[in-house]
């Protein structure tokens, strides 16, 4: 039965002035918008702090929070016990409920965020206590926190719904007048943020009155993010008070950031994609020499592997003062990492995204981006961890993998010049996250289901749930749908005697409180020394591809594997030699809509020679050769080009979209062509542009205008949607996109209490769910939500859309070459890794690019600034039955032994 609790008095605020005097002692002067949060905060608003990062965010919430509710006028501090642990007791015992949670995104995050936090308490709340509870928390802390809360706890999303699944979830809750989202913009596009939305609107159910602030320094659609944080007002009798508007506040303070690129003594004609970028390797290790203190971020944990160890290679008397940092390395290594920072006591870390956020590393001198950034705001995040106080200036340099990453640099730098970044929208309705939160809530005291729906309504991503959709749920965790019925496993939660619905079975509860969360990957295994000792975790996937005996690189050693046994792999010290990478899911970040548009506005510019950054001017050779064989993408070119090899007919297409779009735009215009005349094509695809290889010629001159033009399907819901499908292995792409939502759904578990299970089990675990519904169940709603989803997040649907109507209103230019051009070849690339070894394909490139280089060398020395192949260009309002621009045809200057090279290379 649910109890009721009398509303909260109010309390004493402390001294108005308090933060500012606190401030003061430190010899700090508060900002505008501090004393603008201060203000609100005071009023009993809630709202969204966006300021520069390293502005003092923190704080500007954090006191003004303690000015407001802390009752240090209420209540004099304990006196001192006799001994340390009596101290503690009668501290915690004198001290107020549970008053304010502090939600991070990310573990890191949450141990130094609770440092910060804690150093104002004694000045401004000597009665407060303060705590941490994520995945890493000790048991014994846990155990302390079960019996009683501290007054301020600082936690993440998962963690905030195992609390609410707790029996006495009200009365442990009730108390709490104040939450804090810290780094909103990485939780407001996720499931992690419909988490954070559902936890609060329960929240809010409980204390009308409650607060909530959210915190970030890299949003672009600032009011859209503020309404998607705080829960719809309830409704309530004519005449309630209602509570006041939230407020928006911006911090706008005088803090520098600059970006620089480290250029390539000379860039590549021929530059690929995929490799590490380990050609500037002398220049950052002289960078790192010159500065107290570096982060070296990599976009993915396989590329932090092997920078790590490149360093060490370089200059063995740095062992012991660089480090590296990633989620799959233990918590252990991870804190050790981040203290030394701290303390000044390492000279450079290679990370990942892992030290994205918040983490205040002060003595941190200069930050380098192995690679594009791949997006503005994770640009302005990552510089934003060198001078990570008010007032220091914060920088960050660019180390380009390959030469069209130059081009991402200047673009980089031109949109933030002008303010540029990418908006985050919330997922809509996600009925995954839906039926884990209906178990959550009735392991957390039950729940009726007309007051629990008009209570999910009052999430953002909720507001609009269809009565049929909510019915559904409730069925669902009933009885697990139509299909399932007949298992007690999926009787999860039932309505008793007086109608509340609970979880009936002890069993079923401690599944659901192992898997609770909305972070699904694939099954990791555990790396462990024979001899004792754990290393991290990698994906299970790239343990199953090695035997015994085998090397591979992990947590900056060179390891041999000696056996795996129970989701361990057991492994040693391996001698010096080769050593493959570790390979996760989700390494590969797309290109930003926000970046792609400056890159073509940089090509746009470049193509009427002006070349005004010393980046474009890098990469000038490689620009004018793709003028002088083909033509840059611009904003109103498209640029395609053609190509006969021995391989077959190739065509290559630049939109400039990403890699999520041109997957989802190769596999659509190959259908189209495929059902005008039957062909088959293979598909490869980067952030610039796609290829469409085939074994029959096709006539892409004639056909391409058609498939991309006017009177096709270019708008969602026109039955665009259904072409993508039908392009693509659409039924295994959704096959793997259920699997994820299977297990937030409770249908497949991570792990069982004591046991993980592997990712085999898992995918034919989920597979078997999915042949079921399919076939007794094709209206069960995960099927839509999966069909959804793979057109959203993994094919960028609206972005597609978008991107077709764009190249609808461009000029098509389509060029017929007689040798890949510098765009051409990072896609060859592609496809050449599906099925090559890496010394094979390093083998066959050096080829390659030998032969283009030649022809290159003879292109530039007679029609460098001349198109080299025969070209057309044409407007996509051509008039029906109209004949095709005549082609013309020239000579190729590179000559016959070009001729002959292309025909031994495959060209």
């Amino acid at each position: 039965m649910s109890t009721t609790r009398r509303p909260l008095k109010a309390l004493p605020p402390v001294a108005p002035s308090a933060a500012a005097q606190w401030m003061a002692a430190r010899g700090w002067q508060p900002f505008c918008f501090q004393q603008d949060v201060w203000r609100a905060m005071g009023e009993g608003r809630s709202g969204l702090l966006h300021a520069t990062t390293g502005a003092g965010k923190t704080y500007a919430v954090w006191l003004g929070a303690l000015q407001h509710l802390a009752r240090a006028d209420a209540a004099p501090a304990p006196e001192e016990a006799p001994n340390a642990r009596t101290a503690l007791r009668t501290r915690r015992a004198a001290a107020p409920p549970l008053t304010v949670l502090w939600i991070t995104p990310m573990r890191a995050l949450a141990a130094d965020s609770l440092r910060a936090l804690q150093a104002p308490l004694p000045g401004l709340a000597p009665t407060w206590t303060s705590g941490l509870r994520t995945g890493d928390t000790a048991s014994g802390e846990r155990a302390a926190q079960d019996r009683r809360l501290p007054t301020l706890l600082v936690t993440t999303p998962e963690s905030v719904s195992l609390l609410l699944a707790r029996a006495d979830a009200r009365e442990r809750l009730a108390s709490v007048r104040l939450v804090v989202v810290d780094e909103w913009h990485e939780l407001v596009g996720n499931k992690r943020g419909v988490q954070v939305q559902l936890a609060l609107a329960r929240l809010t159910g409980w204390n009308p009155a409650l607060q909530v602030w959210g915190m970030s320094a890299t949003l672009g659609n600032l009011e859209e993010a503020l309404h998607t944080l705080l829960p719809q007002p309830a409704t309530s009798a004519l005449g309630a008070p209602q509570p006041p508007p939230a407020v928006l506040v911006q911090g706008r303070i005088d803090k520098r950031l600059e970006v620089q690129v480290m250029l390539p003594a000379r860039a590549d004609r021929f530059a690929w994609a995929g490799h590490m970028g380990l050609s500037l390797l002398p220049q950052v290790v002289q960078s790192i020499e010159a500065a107290a203190s570096t982060l070296v971020f990599t976009n993915t944990r396989s590329q932090a592997e092997r920078w790590y160890q490149a360093l060490l290679e370089a200059r063995p008397d740095w062992a012991g003062t660089i480090a590296l940092h990633h989620g799959s390395l233990g918590h252990e290594v991870r804190d050790w990492v981040e203290q030394g920072l701290k303390a000044g006591q390492l000279k450079a870390v290679v990370c990942t995204s892992s030290l994205d956020l918040g983490v205040d590393f002060l003595p941190v001198e200069q930050v380098l981006q192995i690679g594009s950034a791949k997006g503005v705001a994770r640009l302005v995040q990552r510089a934003g961890r060198s001078g990570h106080a008010p007032g220091r200036s914060s920088s960050i340099t660019l180390v380009p993998t390959h030469s069209l990453e130059l081009v991402e640099a200047a673009a980089a730098r031109h949109a933030l010049a002008q303010g540029r970044i990418e908006d985050r929208h919330t997922p809509r309705a996600p009925l995954d996250v839906l039926v884990q939160h209906l178990v959550t809530v009735a392991l957390g005291g039950g729940f009726v289901p007309d007051a629990l729906l008009a209570e999910v309504r009052r999430a953002p991503a909720y507001a609009a749930l269809a009565d049929n959709d909510w019915q559904w749920a409730l069925q669902f965790v009933r009885q697990g749908g139509a299909s399932l019925a007949t298992y007690p496993d999926f009787h999860r939660v039932v309505p008793d005697d007086q109608g509340i619905w609970r979880v009936p079975d002890a069993r079923l509860a401690r599944r659901h409180r192992s898997n609770i969360g909305t972070i699904v990957s694939d099954a990791s295994m555990q790396v462990q020394f024979v001899s004792g000792g754990r290393l991290g975790s990698v994906e299970e996937s790239f343990i199953a591809r090695l035997r015994k005996g085998d090397v591979f690189m992990f947590a900056g050693r060179l390891l041999e594997l000696v056996r795996t046994q129970q989701m361990t792999a057991y492994v040693r010290i391996a001698p010096k030699g080769s050593a493959a990478l570790p390979r996760w899911s989700g390494g590969r970040m797309p290109l930003s809509n926000t970046l792609a548009d400056a890159m073509l506005e940089q090509l746009a510019q470049a193509e009427r020679g002006d070349f005004t950054t010393p980046e474009m001017r890098c990469a000038q050779p490689l620009l004018a050769l793709q003028q002088a064989w083909s033509a840059l993408p611009t904003p109103r070119r498209l640029v395609a080009e053609t190509l006969h090899t021995r391989e077959g007919w190739h065509l290559y297409l630049y939109p400039l979209a990403g890699r999520l779009v041109h997957l989802g735009l190769a596999g659509l215009l190959g259908w189209r062509a495929a059902q005008q005349v039957p062909n088959t094509f293979s598909i490869a695809v980067n952030d610039y542009g796609l290829e469409l290889l085939s074994a029959k010629p096709v006539d892409w001159a004639t056909l391409l205008p058609h498939l991309i033009g006017k009177g096709t399907h270019t708008t969602i819901g026109d039955g665009l949607e259904e072409e993508v499908l039908a392009s693509l292995n659409a039924t295994e792409m959704a096959r793997r996109r259920f699997r994820e939502i299977a297990r937030i759904a409770g249908l497949i578990f991570q792990s069982y209490p004591g046991e993980q299970r592997s990712s085999r089990q898992l995918q034919a675990s989920s597979s078997l769910y999915y042949d079921v519904f399919a076939q007794y169940d094709p209206d069960n709603l995960l099927l839509a939500q999966a069909r959804a989803e793979l057109l959203t997040n993994e094919l960028g649907m609206e972005r597609l859309a978008r991107t077709l109507r764009g190249m609808q209103a461009q000029t098509l230019s389509l060029h017929a070459l007689e040798r890949p051009t510098p765009f051409a070849l990072p896609l060859m690339v592609e496809r050449f890794r599906e099925r090559l070894s890496t010394e094979t394909l390093a083998d066959r490139l050096a080829r390659m690019v030998q032969a283009l280089e030649q022809a290159a060398d003879a292109t530039t020395g007679t029609h460098l600034a001349q198109h080299a192949g025969p070209s057309t260009e044409m407007a996509w309002d051509i008039p029906e039955g109209s004949a095709t621009p005549a082609r013309r045809t020239r000579r190729d200057p590179a000559g016959d032994t070009s001729r002959r090279a292309r025909r031994r290379h495959g060209f």
